[in-house]
Protein backbone atom coordinates (compact mmCIF):
# COMPACT_ATOMS: atom_id res chain seq x y z
CA UNK A 1 0.00 0.00 0.00
CA UNK A 2 1.56 2.96 -1.18
CA UNK A 3 -0.60 6.51 -0.44
CA UNK A 4 0.40 9.68 -1.67
CA UNK A 5 -1.21 12.84 -1.88
CA UNK A 6 -3.23 13.98 -4.69
CA UNK A 7 -1.41 16.71 -6.42
CA UNK A 8 -2.36 15.96 -9.98
CA UNK A 9 -5.71 15.15 -11.93
CA UNK A 10 -4.13 11.94 -12.93
CA UNK A 11 -3.05 11.08 -9.47
CA UNK A 12 -6.69 11.95 -8.98
CA UNK A 13 -8.20 9.39 -11.81
CA UNK A 14 -5.39 6.88 -9.90
CA UNK A 15 -6.92 6.83 -6.50
CA UNK A 16 -10.64 6.89 -7.99
CA UNK A 17 -9.57 3.82 -10.37
CA UNK A 18 -8.02 2.17 -7.37
CA UNK A 19 -11.05 2.92 -4.54
CA UNK A 20 -13.12 1.19 -7.38
CA UNK A 21 -10.73 -2.43 -7.43
CA UNK A 22 -10.96 -1.57 -3.16
CA UNK A 23 -14.32 -1.41 -2.74
CA UNK A 24 -16.06 -3.86 -0.85
CA UNK A 25 -12.98 -4.47 1.01
CA UNK A 26 -13.56 -5.92 5.09
CA UNK A 27 -13.03 -2.66 6.80
CA UNK A 28 -10.46 -4.09 9.35
CA UNK A 29 -8.48 -5.63 6.59
CA UNK A 30 -4.95 -3.84 4.41
CA UNK A 31 -6.98 -3.28 2.00
CA UNK A 32 -9.95 -1.67 3.59
CA UNK A 33 -7.44 0.46 5.67
CA UNK A 34 -5.64 1.80 1.88
CA UNK A 35 -9.71 2.33 1.05
CA UNK A 36 -10.19 4.06 3.97
CA UNK A 37 -7.15 6.57 3.58
CA UNK A 38 -7.88 7.05 -0.35
CA UNK A 39 -11.44 7.98 0.34
CA UNK A 40 -10.31 10.53 2.93
CA UNK A 41 -7.64 12.51 0.44
CA UNK A 42 -9.94 11.95 -2.61
CA UNK A 43 -13.14 13.91 -0.62
CA UNK A 44 -10.45 16.40 0.56
CA UNK A 45 -9.21 16.78 -3.18
CA UNK A 46 -12.68 17.45 -4.37
CA UNK A 47 -13.73 20.22 -1.72
CA UNK A 48 -10.59 22.01 -3.09
CA UNK A 49 -11.39 21.93 -6.23
CA UNK A 50 -14.67 20.68 -7.43
CA UNK A 51 -16.60 22.67 -4.42
CA UNK A 52 -20.48 22.57 -4.10
CA UNK A 53 -21.82 25.53 -3.89
CA UNK A 54 -25.22 26.40 -2.58
CA UNK A 55 -28.54 26.49 -4.80
CA UNK A 56 -29.49 29.91 -5.58
CA UNK A 57 -32.58 31.16 -3.45
CA UNK A 58 -34.95 31.07 -6.21
CA UNK A 59 -34.05 27.75 -7.81
CA UNK A 60 -34.28 26.19 -4.14
CA UNK A 61 -38.02 27.11 -3.63
CA UNK A 62 -38.63 26.23 -7.39
CA UNK A 63 -37.22 22.92 -6.78
CA UNK A 64 -39.05 22.48 -3.72
CA UNK A 65 -42.38 23.43 -5.33
CA UNK A 66 -41.55 20.66 -8.10
CA UNK A 67 -40.73 18.12 -5.11
CA UNK A 68 -44.53 18.84 -4.07
CA UNK A 69 -46.10 19.79 -6.83
CA UNK A 70 -47.29 22.76 -5.90
CA UNK A 71 -47.77 25.90 -8.40
CA UNK A 72 -47.47 29.78 -7.59
CA UNK A 73 -50.93 30.24 -6.45
CA UNK A 74 -49.86 27.65 -3.76
CA UNK A 75 -47.08 29.72 -2.97
CA UNK A 76 -49.13 32.68 -2.15
CA UNK A 77 -49.58 31.54 1.78
CA UNK A 78 -45.34 31.72 1.93
CA UNK A 79 -44.21 35.00 -0.05
CA UNK A 80 -47.75 36.96 -0.53
CA UNK A 81 -50.18 37.95 -3.29
CA UNK A 82 -49.73 35.68 -6.15
CA UNK A 83 -47.96 38.98 -8.07
CA UNK A 84 -45.79 39.10 -5.23
CA UNK A 85 -44.68 35.02 -5.76
CA UNK A 86 -44.30 36.34 -9.80
CA UNK A 87 -41.93 38.84 -8.76
CA UNK A 88 -39.71 36.44 -6.09
CA UNK A 89 -39.46 33.67 -8.88
CA UNK A 90 -38.60 36.28 -12.12
CA UNK A 91 -35.78 37.95 -9.66
CA UNK A 92 -37.61 40.95 -9.58
CA UNK A 93 -37.59 41.48 -6.08
CA UNK A 94 -35.37 40.05 -3.01
CA UNK A 95 -36.73 37.57 -0.60
CA UNK A 96 -37.81 39.18 2.89
CA UNK A 97 -36.70 38.21 6.33
CA UNK A 98 -40.33 37.44 7.02
CA UNK A 99 -40.73 35.16 3.39
CA UNK A 100 -37.70 33.54 4.32
CA UNK A 101 -39.37 32.58 8.45
CA UNK A 102 -42.55 31.45 5.93
CA UNK A 103 -40.41 28.89 3.49
CA UNK A 104 -38.16 27.78 5.90
CA UNK A 105 -40.93 26.75 8.35
CA UNK A 106 -43.62 26.01 5.95
CA UNK A 107 -41.71 24.41 3.18
CA UNK A 108 -38.42 23.31 4.95
CA UNK A 109 -36.24 24.90 2.44
CA UNK A 110 -32.82 25.54 4.33
CA UNK A 111 -32.71 29.57 5.84
CA UNK A 112 -29.06 29.27 5.05
CA UNK A 113 -29.78 29.00 1.15
CA UNK A 114 -32.68 31.44 1.34
CA UNK A 115 -30.67 34.18 2.52
CA UNK A 116 -27.47 33.60 0.19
Amino acid sequence: MEIRPIKTENDYTLAIQRIEKLWGANKNSPNGDELDLLTTIVEAYEIKHFPILPPDPVDAIIFRMEQMNMTKSDMAKYIGSQSRVSEILGRKRQLTLKMVKSLYKGLKISAEILLA
